[in-house]
C-alpha cells in the first residue's frame, strides 16, 4: 500500500458524521439560496464508508433542474474532507415536511410562504397560504405554477403583496 493511500485512509478515519453535516449546512439550495440543503431536508443520510463519504440526496422531485448543481457542490465541499459521492434516493420520496423549522423561518424571512405541515391533500382544496409579509390568511392563489415546479404564486389582499409559496409535496 502506498504512503498516499495510507494518508487518505488516516484522514478519512478522522472525518466524523457531524463534521460532514456541518459542511452540508453551509451549502445553499441553488434555487432558494437562503436555505441550506440541510434545512430544505434533501439530505437523507450521511455514511462514512471505507473508501468515501456517501451523501444520500433526496431531490424535491427527480426532474429538479438544480439536482446536478447540488450534487456538484456537495462533492466539491464535502470532498475537501475526504473522497465523496452522492447517491440519489429513489426508494423514498421527499416531502415538504422534511423542511426544518429553521428552513421554514428562513423561507418566511425571504418572502416565501412555507408549505403547510401534515395533510398535504388539503392544499389543493384550500389553496390558502399565510402571507410571509403581514401574516394574513386573506390570500389568493394567483397561479399554481411559479418560476419552478415546486413553487406557486399567491397574492395577499391585506398588504397587497404578491409572494411565492413553496408547495407541499
Amino acid at each position: 500500500m502506498s504512503e498516499s493511500t495510507d494518508v487518505g485512509k488516516q484522514a478519512r478515519a478522522r472525518v466524523t458524521e457531524p463534521a460532514v453535516w456541518q459542511v452540508l449546512s453551509t451549502i445553499a439550495d441553488p434555487e432558494i439560496p437562503t436555505l441550506s440543503v440541510v434545512d430544505l431536508g434533501v439530505v437523507r443520510r450521511v455514511r462514512i464508508e471505507r473508501d468515501a463519504i456517501v451523501v444520500e440526496l433526496m431531490p424535491t422531485f427527480l426532474g429538479c433542474p438544480a439536482l446536478s448543481s447540488m450534487r456538484d457542490v456537495i462533492v466539491e465541499r464535502v470532498g475537501a474532507l475526504a473522497p465523496t459521492r452522492v447517491e440519489l434516493v429513489r426508494d423514498q420520496a421527499w416531502t415538504s415536511d422534511r423542511i426544518t423549522e429553521e428552513g421554514r423561518r428562513r423561507l418566511r424571512a425571504s418572502g416565501f410562504a412555507p408549505p403547510a405541515r401534515g395533510d398535504v391533500l388539503a392544499l389543493p382544496i384550500l389553496p390558502l397560504a399565510e402571507c410571509p409579509y403581514c401574516g394574513s390568511r386573506d390570500t389568493v392563489l394567483e397561479s399554481p405554477f411559479g418560476p419552478t415546479a415546486c413553487r406557486a404564486i399567491h397574492y395577499c389582499a391585506t398588504c397587497r403583496q404578491p409572494f411565492e409559496q413553496f408547495k407541499a409535496v
